[in-house]
């Protein structure tokens, strides 16, 4: 089956999660992904778990479809191997902190001039210049410099981060769209770039609503738990059994919701409730009237009846319910494989759905230095001298 990105040819610097998800996406499009991964124990998240047969989770989760490379780039051999392989390829993709890479030989400048064409897409928490680039910067962090947690929580509580790494997946499509921003402006000029991106920026460039507040009237975006900053009903709401989801986000929403769903059509004619801005502005009265009426069904009750009349809702799932729901089952969002040593594994699948590129799985996350003599031998290294390789600790395998 064809894919859209076959024929382009990346090397994985990167660890953990922004980088390797960065490069995952590109690998389930047909790219071929070369991930070097550093000696002798590779990447930090192969010592986090959970374990099966001793291979991480974590690992599994984003280093799929990529050939594995284990590589001692503090040595001359390793460092001169890298460079062969960098001949050849169109993009790489690292995240070592600021100035790493000059010291390795890996930098830029070093590699572009024995690959002029190359995409070079550097990630880090604070990017690469600025007061803070020297800085150790992780999801965390990146979600306090960012604003993101200030206005993250209940409104008399403390701030509180995602639940997942929203700042390191941020920089991941940030990095995605960038490199192939850069590709396509290679395939016409043939000219490669150097792209720098942060996790603390690429969260920023999320908040387009709370900067419209900000910049329009001076507005901070505080903390208003689970309701919207400036649509009201858009909330949770507590009913008799479980909290469910309700998203009247328009005025028709609001009547209908109002009159058909609650029977309440006495609110159509409370002032503080007349208009979408006034409900925002008086959110807590308008939560008790909705929860008083809420709490006298269950919530599949009013899920039916929201459904019923057109009035987007949802349950609030765990997440075990997430991966079991049957429109995420059909949507392919399960998918099953085989690891050579974990077994049978289950991971996510492709959010989106491709009519005639699709993205495929078709390989599980290499073992440490898996691909080392494949991946050689393509550069016409012998087996005898690979083996030399890896007795004077060039590079490695488990």
């Amino acid at each position: 089956m064809k894919q859209a990105l076959q024929g382009l040819k990346v090397i994985d610097l990167s660890q953990v999660l922004a980088g390797p998800y960065c490069t995952m996406v590109l690998a389930d499009m047909g790219a071929e992904v070369i991930k070097i991964e550093k000696y002798p124990n590779g990447d930090d998240t192969r010592t986090m778990g959970p374990f099966v047969n001793e291979e991480s989770h974590m690992y599994m989760m984003v280093n799929r479809n990529k050939k594995g490379v284990c590589i001692n780039l503090k040595t001359t051999e390793g460092l001169t191997l890298f460079k062969e392989l960098i001949q050849s390829v169109d993009v790489l993709v690292e995240n070592y902190r600021p100035g790493v890479t000059k010291k390795l030989g890996i930098d830029y400048d070093t590699l572009k001039a024995i690959n002029p064409g190359l995409i070079y897409c550097s990630i880090s928490g604070y990017g690469q210049t600025g007061p803070y680039s020297q800085k150790g910067g992780y999801d965390i962090m990146a979600q306090g410099l960012s604003g993101l947690m200030h206005m993250t929580g209940e409104a008399d509580g403390r701030p509180v981060k995602v639940g997942f790494a929203v700042n390191d997946i941020a920089a991941a499509q940030t990095a995605l769209q960038s490199i192939l921003m850069a590709y396509i402006y290679k395939l016409r000029s043939g000219e490669g770039q150097y792209i720098d991106v942060s996790l603390v920026e690429s969260g920023l460039a999320w908040t387009v609503w709370e900067a419209a507040a900000y910049f329009g009237k001076g507005e901070l975006p505080e903390r208003t738990g689970i309701a919207h900053r400036v649509s009201a009903p858009y909330q949770g709401f507590k009913t008799q059994d479980d909290y469910i989801l309700v998203g009247a986000g328009n005025q028709k929403l609001w009547e209908i919701f109002a009159a058909k769903v609650v029977n309440r059509p006495d609110w159509l004619d409370n002032p503080l409730f007349a208009t979408n801005y006034s409900r925002a502005q008086h959110v807590r009265e308008l939560e008790a009237e909705i929860e008083s009426e809420l709490l006298k069904h269950k919530a599949i009750y009013w899920l039916e009846l929201l459904d019923k009349h057109g009035v987007p809702s949802s349950p609030i799932y765990s997440y075990d319910q997430t991966l079991n729901d049957p429109h995420i089952l059909e949507r392919g969002m399960v998918l099953s494989y085989e690891h050579p040593t974990a077994g049978p594994m289950r991971t996510l699948g492709f959010p989106a759905k491709f009519s005639q590129t699709p993205g495929q799985l078709t390989s599980a996350a290499p073992t440490l230095g898996q691909h080392n003599e494949e991946i050689l031998q393509a550069l016409n290294i012998s087996d005898q001298a690979i083996q030399q390789l890896k007795a004077g600790k060039i590079i490695g395998s488990k």
